[in-house]
C-alpha cells in the first residue's frame, strides 16, 4: 500500500467532513431565520476546528483510510471486469475464432483459454509446462494462442517466424511452439528460423510468406484486443469472460476451468 492514495483518502476525508458542517451551518442559518419566539443563537463553527478533529480522528483510527482504500479498489476492479466483460462478448470471434491463431488440445473442447504471449517473456516460458499439464489431463481443454510480441523487435520477428511457419505448417505448430519458448537464450529471427528449418520448412517460403499483410493485421488485432482488455503484460489469459493477468499455475488455472464447467 502507498502513501499517496492513503494522504489523499485523509484530505478527501477531511474535506468531507468540513462539507458536512458547511451543510449544518447553513441549515442553523436557515432554521434562525424563521420566526420562533425562543430561538437560539446558532453557534459560531470553525472549518478549521472541524478538520483538525476529522485528522485527529484518522490518526486515532487509520484502519478507516485502509478500508476506504480497499473499498475503493474492489469498486475500480468490478468496473473493470465489467467492461472487460462486455468487450470479451463483443470480441467473441476475434478472440476465439481467428484462423490466424494457433488452437492447441480438443478444437472443440467445451472450456477455451485464451493466451496472450510473447516468446522472450520469462513467465510465458515458466507457463508452458502449465499448458501442457492442463492439455494432457484435461481432453475437453482448448488453448487459443494470441502472439503478442511486445519485448522489443526481437521479439517482433520471431513472432513474424513463427506466424510463417504457423501458415505453412501448422500440423507441425506445436512442437515448433515448445522448442522455440522452451529454448534457452532470446528468441530472435535467427533462432526461430533454425528452428522452422530443422523441423523440415523451406526458409524461402519462410520469408515470403512473412510478408504477406494477414500476418501485420493479425498482429495489428491482437494489439487492438490486449489495448480494449488493459492486457499490458504477458503471459495473460482469458478464461471465460475474465481476463486473468500473470502466470497462475497449473492448479489455479484448473481451478478456474473447474468453475466454468460447474455454472
Amino acid at each position: 500500500m502507498t502513501k499517496a492514495p492513503l494522504i489523499g483518502i485523509a484530505a478527501g476525508l477531511i474535506a468531507i467532513g468540513a462539507l458536512a458542517l458547511g451543510y449544518q451551518a447553513g441549515r442553523s442559518q436557515v432554521a434562525l431565520a424563521a420566526p420562533e419566539p425562543a430561538a437560539v443563537a446558532a453557534p459560531a463553527i470553525d472549518r478549521t476546528e472541524i478538520e483538525g478533529i476529522v485528522r485527529n480522528y484518522l490518526i486515532n483510527n487509520p484502519e478507516v483510510m485502509i478500508e476506504v482504500q480497499t473499498a475503493l479498489n474492489e469498486k475500480q476492479e468490478a468496473a473493470q471486469q465489467q467492461a472487460s466483460t462486455e468487450i470479451i462478448s463483443e470480441n467473441k470471434d476475434k478472440l476465439f475464432q481467428s484462423p490466424m491463431d494457433a488452437v492447441f488440445g480438443n478444437p472443440k473442447g467445451d472450456v477455451t483459454i485464451v493466451e496472450f504471449f510473447d516468446y522472450n517473456c520469462g513467465y510465458c516460458k515458466k507457463a508452458l509446462p502449465d499448458m501442457d499439464a492442463l492439455l494432457k489431463s484435461d481432453p475437453n481443454l482448448r488453448f487459443v494462442m494470441k502472439e503478442f510480441p511486445i519485448l522489443g523487435p526481437d521479439s517482433t520477428r520471431a513472432h513474424l517466424v513463427a506466424k510463417s511457419f504457423k501458415t505453412l505448417m501448422p500440423e507441425k505448430y506445436l512442437e515448433f511452439h515448445r522448442d522455440l519458448l522452451g529454448a534457452e537464450g532470446r528468441a530472435t529471427e535467427d533462432s526461430a528460423m533454425a528452428i522452422a528449418v530443422k523441423l523440415g520448412a523451406d526458409e524461402a517460403k519462410m520469408r515470403e510468406t512473412m510478408k504477406q499483410p494477414e500476418i501485420a493485421n493479425a498482429f495489428r488485432t491482437n494489439f487492438e484486443l490486449a489495448q480494449s482488455l488493459s492486457i499490458t503484460g504477458t503471459p495473460s489469459y482469458i478464461i471465460g469472460n475474465e481476463v486473468v493477468p500473470g502466470a497462475l499455475g497449473a492448479d489455479a488455472l484448473a481451478e478456474k476451468i473447474s468453475h466454468i464447467r460447474n455454472k
